[in-house]
């Protein structure tokens, strides 16, 4: 029988603490392990600071055991500060997918990466919480890439927040996701 062939995503989410980048990696991560059955590493790194301060989520998803746990080429960044931006967009390569909040971030056109915008921080207090702007981000990351299906990302959103809060994130999640489809032009 011939083995399956090796499939890595490398995943980085680059923003502020406050902003949930490191809650998205964790749940992108145990949805591809918990829900999905494969394998998942996250690292993390972040500032001194408990709010405020630059914070990183490199997740990594496979289909087998995962020898090397870092990001060393991710086919998507979430890039939720211009100071993210500046640090990391001309270090990309071309097939990167670079997902921004706009009214965050405001990308420079000579970088020539594919990059798409969500307006998530502003779609979340439209909502009534900001602090479900990541839920969106990860609902419009589901539909724009083939990372992971949108009934295991979405398990994994409701299983890890917080009690109470389910029916608000599902829709926070619906809101990103129909938005990411119809960006891509397909419709939901």
């Amino acid at each position: 029988m011939k083995k399956a062939k090796t499939e890595r995503k490398e995943v980085r989410i680059v923003g502020l603490g406050g902003q949930g980048g490191l809650l998205s990696g964790h749940i992108l991560g145990k949805a591809a392990t918990i829900y999905d059955h494969g394998f998942a590493a996250m690292t993390q790194s972040y500032g001194p600071e408990a709010r405020g301060g630059s914070c990183t989520a490199d997740v990594v998803i496979a289909n087998e055991p995962i020898a090397y746990p870092y990001v060393t080429s991710p086919q998507v960044i979430i890039l939720l500060t211009q100071e993210a931006f500046a640090k990391f967009a001309n270090s990309l390569s071309d097939g990167t997918l670079v997902i921004i909040d706009p009214d965050q971030v405001s990308p420079d056109s000579t970088t020539g990466l594919r990059v798409l915008a969500v307006p998530a921080t502003r779609m979340a207090r439209e909502m009534g919480r900001a602090v479900v702007a990541n839920i969106i981000t990860l609902g419009f990351l589901c539909a724009v890439s083939d990372l992971i299906s949108p009934e295991v990302l979405r398990k994994s959103v409701l299983s890890t927040v917080p009690k109470g809060t389910e029916e608000f994130n599902a829709k926070a999640f619906e809101l990103g996701y129909t938005f990411g489809q119809e960006q891509k032009g397909t419709g939901k």
